[in-house]
């Protein structure tokens, strides 16, 4: 595992030891950010079910202004900070000890540019999240975009009120479901 590209390229990166995490392929992560492009530079990023905390090192790296990292493992903290540490990314980065579920409950300052959902497979917890932050719309700014890592055969659709499925992408066994606001959403946002 390593970081792609900007200011912490080629610095390799720990894992989490055990088989709690699943990380994100070199072949999916660039194919990611090859679509998230420059709109990553001074974005705020929500990396959820956090692991290693490699995407939102990744978007840090490329110049995200801002990477929160959320995770309720020990050993996953651990790996982050000494990953962020590693990088000399820690600066931008804030760290949080909590379970994803209830973090979502309290409402957020300020919403983020991009919302990272990878939580373990198989459990349905991508669904629960993804509904948590449609019923909170207020988590993702502007334009802003959810994006979750799930494996292809967990797909389904999901009734959604506030967000819609713009995009999927498969990569092997790793696939991206990207979520915008509805067009309703956004203008309901804008009338406020």
């Amino acid at each position: 595992m390593r970081v792609i590209a900007g200011e912490a390229k080629g610095r390799k990166l720990r894992s989490v030891p055990g088989p709690g995490t699943r990380p994100i392929t070199d072949r999916a992560k660039l194919a990611l950010f090859s679509i998230l492009g420059n709109d990553v530079v001074g974005s705020r990023f929500l990396d959820l079910f956090a692991g290693t905390g490699q995407v939102g090192i990744e978007a840090l790296s490329r110049g995200a202004q801002e990477a929160v990292f959320v995770e309720k493992g020990h050993r996953p903290l651990r790996v982050i900070r000494a990953n962020l540490e590693a990088t000399g990314l820690a600066d931008r980065a804030r760290v949080v000890r909590a379970d994803v579920f209830s973090y979502l409950t309290v409402p957020p300052t300020e919403g983020f540019d991009y919302i990272y959902i990878a939580p373990p497979q198989y459990r349905g917890l991508w669904k629960r999240t993804l509904q948590m932050v449609d019923a909170r719309p207020a988590w993702l700014a502007e334009d802003g975009w959810v994006i979750v890592q799930i494996h292809p055969r967990e797909f389904e659709p999901l009734p959604l009120e506030h967000l819609h499925l713009f995009d999927r992408r498969r990569y092997g066994g790793v696939q991206f479901l990207f979520f915008a606001a509805t067009p309703e959403a956004e203008a309901e946002a804008g009338e406020s």
